[in-house]
């Protein structure tokens, strides 16, 4: 169980959340600028602010104690993967192991499987996609076997086709981890299919709390209706705007005519 309360301020920028999670993916949804980023940040330790953090009991942030980010055993995935370039593939995987100061064994043969990594393995990072790139970063955080995994918008730097390649591997994660993962993203579509639940964020604040299943009804039902107010065009246009890769968005609302018409 992961309990946690920050607040301060960064700048104009003030946050104040409180929060708790079990298990499986708790996703950080909400606009740019909400505080998705800082929050993570924080339970990362990169970021201080004023609260307390307890992980399984244990304390890692209150008013006496702070433990260095070093010492906090988080993997974390950035944006952008921001893996070895002079190093192989497995030898960045190797490196979250030797983190955890372990070495190939059955978790690193488990983690590449998972993740599809054994025909790169020999790879140089400069001969992979971006998708590829980023299913490195995830195996090398999971392989630091860290209590808490932490994912800031891992797909955003991805085209469409990308991002079609990787989401199943971080559904195959999600079903088979035990590790608590948090994971943040603006897109509601990636929330609603990779989260367990699904924390709203809006202006530093945390504004609601909703299942997965809910947060993809809600979505479904908001664009039917926006769809039936803007029309397709303008749909397709907010939703790029909103982050959503053009193609993307794109599909989404054919998906959704197409729906609407065979109902």
């Amino acid at each position: 169980m992961i309990a946690a309360r920050f607040t301060g301020r960064l700048g104009a920028f003030s946050l104040d959340v409180e929060l708790s999670a079990g298990a499986g993916v708790t996703v950080l949804f909400g606009p740019s600028g909400s505080g998705k980023t800082t929050l993570l940040r924080c339970l990362a330790g990169l970021t201080r602010l004023e609260g307390r953090l307890t992980v399984e009991g244990e304390t890692w942030q209150d008013g006496r104690t702070f433990l260095a980010p070093h010492r906090r055993q988080v993997g974390y995935v950035f944006q952008d993967a921001a893996l070895f370039e002079h190093l192989s593939v497995k030898a960045n995987l190797l490196y979250g192991r030797r983190r955890a100061g372990l070495g190939a064994d059955g978790a690193f043969d488990a983690a590449v499987a998972l993740l599809g990594l054994e025909p790169l393995l020999a790879r140089g990072p400069g001969k992979l996609s971006g998708g590829e790139r980023q299913r490195v970063a995830i195996g090398r955080a999971l392989l630091s076997e860290p209590r808490l995994l932490l994912m800031d918008e891992p797909l955003s730097s991805l085209d469409a086709a990308r991002r079609a390649e990787v989401v199943p591997y971080l559904d195959a994660i999600r079903r088979q981890a035990k590790t608590p993962i948090f994971y943040v993203t603006h897109d509601l579509t990636e929330a609603a299919r990779l989260g367990d639940r699904i924390l709203l964020l809006r202006d530093g604040r945390l504004v609601d709390q909703v299942t997965a299943d809910a947060a993809e009804q809600g979505a479904s039902e908001r664009l039917a209706a926006r769809l039936a107010e803007v029309g397709a065009e303008e749909l397709v246009a907010e939703l790029a705007l909103g982050g959503t890769p053009t193609e993307v968005a794109r599909l989404a609302v054919e998906a959704l005519q197409r729906r609407q018409s065979d109902a």
